[in-house]
């Protein structure tokens, strides 16, 4: 030995402990990722065109101004309500589609999806345009 080299080892190398939690880490994130499934529910089927046939389907538009429209009848939302109600007492399985224009608020079709859950109407239909 020198006479230099009395100095003491009091430091801890931490290289080995950093690489220990790297390892961990990625252990950790693979099996986490790997683990992460869908979660499985039941999802609805669309009818068949068919059954619809014989039922009085009622038809609400919202149009790009924002218009109500009840089988082409302009009505505000109160009226909406109250003619759906009339209809779901007559017809308890009452189907109600919802068409609305591209440029309407989104506001809206969310007004009458509210009246259709306030009045219990549980077949409500959106239409779409179909992607060719």
């Amino acid at each position: 030995m020198q006479a230099g080299d009395n100095k003491s080892y009091d430091d801890i190398n931490v290289t080995p402990m950093v690489d220990l939690y790297l390892v961990l880490l990625l252990i950790f994130i693979i099996m986490t990722t790997a683990g992460v499934q869908g979660v499985k529910i039941n999802l609805p089927k669309a009818s068949n065109p068919s059954e619809m046939k014989g039922k009085k389907m009622q038809a609400v538009t919202v149009d790009s101004q924002g218009t109500l429209k009840l089988n082409a009848e302009t009505v505000s939302l109160a009226t909406l309500e109250s003619k759906l109600g009339a209809e779901k007492a007559k017809t308890p399985e009452l189907p109600v589609i919802i068409r609305g224009d591209r440029q309407t608020q989104y506001q809206q079709i969310m007004n009458v999806l509210n009246v259709c859950g306030r009045l219990d109407i549980t077949q409500v239909g959106l239409v779409t345009q179909s992607v060719k």
